[in-house]
């Protein structure tokens, strides 16, 4: 099964961030770096991607038959989507172990969610 690990982020963690000395920075990046090491390792990594934040997106909708594209961030709230880690595993509670061995774990948190499995559709 496919699950996604999901790594949001906000203004606080991203001024959090900003107070990090060098070193404890390159040991925060070095720690995904790492995961995204073991994953591959164990054949259980996809795909793995930091995005950037909100503002450079675009949303898109249909009204009135028209597509309308806006400039994000596209919602209130200030938490945004960083990062991903697309894993095969069997278990959750294997994708929750790695989850915890991010950084992120301690700030915001990380959200693992299963990703359905789109080839059911067409048994249906």
């Amino acid at each position: 099964m496919k699950y996604l690990i999901l790594i949001y982020s906000n203004p606080q963690s991203r001024a959090a961030w900003d107070k990090l000395t060098e070193q404890q920075q390159r040991q925060f990046g070095q720690d995904h770096y790492d995961l995204s090491d073991r994953l591959r390792a164990s054949g259980e990594l996809v795909v793995s991607e930091g995005l950037p934040g909100p503002e450079t997106g675009k949303g898109v909708s249909i009204r009135n038959g028209e597509v309308v594209v806006t400039d994000g961030p596209f919602a209130e709230a200030k938490e945004y989507l960083a990062g991903f880690y697309l894993v095969e595993a069997d278990s959750i509670d294997q994708v929750i172990a790695h989850a915890a061995t991010l950084p992120d774990a301690h700030n915001d948190g990380i959200e693992v969610r299963p990703v359905w499995d789109a080839s059911l559709l067409n048994d249906l």
